[in-house]
């Protein structure tokens, strides 16, 4: 079983290629997390929102992580950070090519 972490806060940019470039070390920075398989970026310019779906080995991992990022985040002025952990059911995600 993995465990799914979804993060969303608000933000005000950079967007697209922009944040591409101004997020290079964090990105590289989040691959040595504990736990953490895989990352997909989350931004929706219109809601000034961004984020993030995680894939963690262990829900402790997840957990752990989150605490973390949002400590991160509070630190960048960013304070209300809403995550949620979820279990995977492989077998239905394997169905629809989910990357486990």
């Amino acid at each position: 079983m993995t465990y799914i972490l979804q993060v969303d806060f608000p933000f005000n940019g950079p967007w697209g290629s922009e944040m591409t470039a101004a997020m290079q070390d964090l990105a590289q920075s989040i691959n040595h997390e504990a736990g953490m398989i895989w990352k997909i970026w989350t931004e929706n310019q219109a809601e000034n929102r961004a984020g993030g779906i995680y894939l963690f080995e262990t829900e402790s991992d997840a957990q752990n992580y989150l605490k973390m990022h949002s400590l991160r985040l509070n630190g960048f002025g960013i304070d209300e950070v809403e995550g949620k952990i979820f279990t995977t059911n492989n077998e239905l995600s394997k169905i629809n090519h989910a990357p486990l």
